[in-house]
């Protein structure tokens, strides 16, 4: 029987089909889906901000796109994915959930972390194959590891990337 894999905010997880890896509530977090077709191995990042430099304290790598999206690659060559070129990688989150205004430099954080998590996927030669970022609605996804469809529910949407 398939198992519900849980991603909290901050959290990596991987697995394997028949499960499912679901996170809810993305805001301005990103949440960086990656499977392998062929072990239908997969995992999910749940990314909370840009850069871990800018951190004073930075001890959870998944916490931030530039530390997270390599830490789930290694993570998946651990569970057995031979072939990173095979991972399919998307995205889903980025939302300004507040207006930002031009005094406020720490607002804006959704558009960054788009920004650094597609960075982060060029430095690491990964191919983002579809994405629903941005907006200002906050998104639940769940990574069908069977497929590799990522299921998108945003208030009262579905759809599949």
């Amino acid at each position: 029987m398939p198992e519900i894999v849980r991603v909290g905010m901050a959290e990596l997880k991987t697995a394997k089909a028949p499960d499912k890896i679901v996170t809810l509530g993305l805001g301005s977090c990103i949440g960086v889906c990656a499977y392998d077709a062929i072990s239908k191995i997969g995992g999910m990042v749940h990314v909370m901000l840009p850069d871990s430099s800018l951190a004073i304290e930075s001890t959870n790598p998944a916490k931030f796109a530039d530390t997270g999206v390599p830490l789930l690659l290694q993570e998946l060559k651990q569970q057995g994915v031979i072939t990173i070129e095979n991972i399919i990688i998307k995205i889903v989150g980025g939302a300004e959930m507040f207006a930002a205004s031009s005094k406020d430099t720490h607002l804006g954080v959704g558009a960054r972390n788009i920004l650094a998590v597609e960075e982060t996927c060029q430095e690491l030669n990964l191919t983002i194959s579809a994405k629903s970022v941005g907006g200002n609605a906050g998104k639940s996804i769940t990574l069908n590891l069977e497929t590799g469809i990522v299921e998108v529910k945003s208030m009262n949407t579905i759809f599949v990337l």
